[in-house]
């Protein structure tokens, strides 16, 4: 989820952050560059770019990576706490409403059927498109939010 709460933010949190171009190999746990470790730390997170099986966000050591050789980048990111905290809400609230099924995920803003009928909070989209966790938590993501 953290990738994707970054790309809606436009912001991958590399300020003043290394980056590492090149011939990138993985292998396990470990990522190198030209042959070179990398020194990612404990707990960091980092972006890969560029690659077949592993583009995305993750924290060192992770063990979702797939051995790979690729052309491509490593970013190191320095992603604040409360955006950590808010993509984990979010993606506890994506376990609950995200799914097909969800009234939330629902392109009608309200139904009836057999004598049961409901209808949308304001909030919701009721547009014919669906309200997603962008436009729940738009506001709260804001502070973060680059314009580009």
């Amino acid at each position: 989820m953290l990738t994707e709460v970054c790309q809606y933010l436009k912001n991958w949190f590399d300020r003043d952050q290394a980056k590492f171009y090149g011939q990138i190999n993985i292998e396990g746990n470990l990522i190198k560059v030209d042959t070179e470790d990398i020194g990612l730390t404990g707990g960091q997170y980092f972006r890969i770019i560029g690659s077949l099986l592993n583009d995305g966000v993750y924290q060192y050591p992770s063990e979702e990576l797939k051995d790979e050789s690729f052309r491509g980048a490593i970013w190191s990111m320095a992603i604040p706490p409360a955006v950590l905290a808010l993509a984990e809400e979010i993606n506890e609230w994506q376990g609950k409403y995200g799914g097909t099924s969800s009234q939330s995920m629902s392109p009608y803003q309200s139904e009836s059927f057999g004598g049961y009928s409901y209808s949308k909070a304001s909030g919701s989209a009721g547009n014919g498109t669906s309200s997603g966790w962008q436009d729940v938590y738009a506001n709260r993501l804001a502070p973060w939010r680059k314009i580009l």
